[in-house]
């Protein structure tokens, strides 16, 4: 029930998930998670990293912007805290058929970022999607045991897998 998809970049990621996001929309499931949309505002600068929050289309950015020659991890946990926050208490207040988390990265990997929420729809039987990079995939397994399954990067066979396997709200 914790389907994930491999990327070769982030940006190839974000488009893929929000891309499955909206078909399931249309078919009128309810979602909870967070797409990453990048904002370029400078192109001498690196991007704003925001969070579009599914299920509320709240937007949270979770960069901070270090300056032109800042090199180094530029994640604002405050904004990334406040997110998981808000997917969480959207688990906890209605019915949901399927969580996407938009990657499970180094905070997962070191037990934090979305980590829990994964956990905690799982054990209330509700399917989680997400994607990763090859590099994370020994550290994900780690956590996901044999509830993942790796989907291709193929739209149509993910829509699949979700629709087989979300929760339909009674």
């Amino acid at each position: 029930m914790l389907g994930y998809v491999i990327n070769p970049t982030s940006a190839e990621a974000d488009g893929f998930l929000e891309s499955v996001a909206l078909a399931l929309a249309a078919r009128g499931l309810a979602l909870a998670g967070a797409i990453q949309t990048n904002f370029v505002f400078d192109p001498d600068r690196r991007c704003h990293m925001d969070l579009r929050l599914l299920g509320s289309g709240q937007v949270i950015r979770i960069s901070q912007d270090r300056g032109r020659h800042a090199r180094g991890c530029r994640l604002d946990s405050e904004g990334l805290a406040l997110a998981v926050g808000q997917v969480e208490a959207l688990l906890d207040s209605q019915p949901i058929s399927l969580l996407i988390v938009n990657k499970f990265g180094k905070s997962e990997l070191e037990g934090q970022g979305f980590r829990a929420v994964i956990g905690k729809a799982l054990v209330a039987g509700i399917p989680v999607l997400t994607t990763l990079s090859a590099s994370a995939r020994e550290g994900f397994l780690a956590f996901a045991g044999d509830l993942a399954v790796e989907l291709p990067r193929d739209p149509q066979t993910v829509l699949d897998w979700c629709l087989g396997r979300a929760v339909v709200p009674s």
